[in-house]
């Protein structure tokens, strides 16, 4: 069974989650951890329960989801993964760090490129990757249908979407990936999102005011 840990870093207020089960392996998804404190709860978290990190997947490469890559790559040699459409938010981090005038620190090499359709893997076990662009290009969502767990990142939120006037963000995009590839996940679907709290897939479609 899979269980569900997030932490809220940097100061935008983002949700890291390490996904793990009965076995101790984990993922670490979007890894926001920004200083030494945020390093250490995730760290102090993984240590306590005995967990081994063997993916670090990033949704999509906005500076906020990227703080703690170099972290998490040195500290359990992982590389990160990401789908390729997302390569150019990757690259421009750097100068979106500078222009908010945050520290960022060098971005490890990207393990490999990921797509639709693929299984993330973690003892017994696993995620499919949703292609979800419209915040981001390269935007992916992680799934299991089994447990109704949805890490949705920054597409959907509680009563809200992701932004859109971001770089390469598109409006129409996003609502597509939404209709098409979220709504019609079971409505008990638990959504752990970006930023903010827990809702579902069926709340959303009776409140969420960007969807109606």
């Amino acid at each position: 069974m899979i269980q569900i840990k997030s932490f809220t870093f940097n100061p935008f207020q983002e949700n890291t989650y390490v996904a793990y089960d009965e076995t101790g392996e984990c993922l670490i998804v979007d890894p926001g951890c920004y200083d030494e404190k945020d390093n250490a709860r995730l760290k102090s978290f993984i240590e306590e329960k005995g967990l081994k990190p063997v993916t670090l997947v990033n949704t999509h490469c906005h500076l906020d989801h990227l703080f703690g890559n170099k972290f998490v790559s040195d500290t359990y040699d992982i590389k990160p993964i990401m789908h390729k459409a997302d390569l150019p938010l990757l690259e421009y981090a750097p100068l979106t760090a500078e222009q908010y005038d945050l520290h960022l620190e060098e971005l490890p090499k990207v393990g490999r490129f990921i797509e639709e359709g693929e299984f993330l893997s973690f003892g017994n076990s696993s995620f499919e990757i949703i292609f979800t662009p419209g915040h981001a290009p390269g935007h992916i969502c992680l799934v299991n249908q089994d447990e109704n767990i949805l890490l949705s990142a920054d597409v959907l939120f509680h009563l809200s979407i992701g932004r859109t006037d971001l770089p390469l963000g598109d409006h129409a995009t996003l609502l597509r990936s939404i209709k098409d590839k979220l709504l019609i996940l079971n409505d008990e679907m638990i959504v752990y999102p970006g930023h903010g709290k827990e809702t579902s897939i069926g709340f959303e479609k009776k409140n969420n005011p960007f969807i109606q």
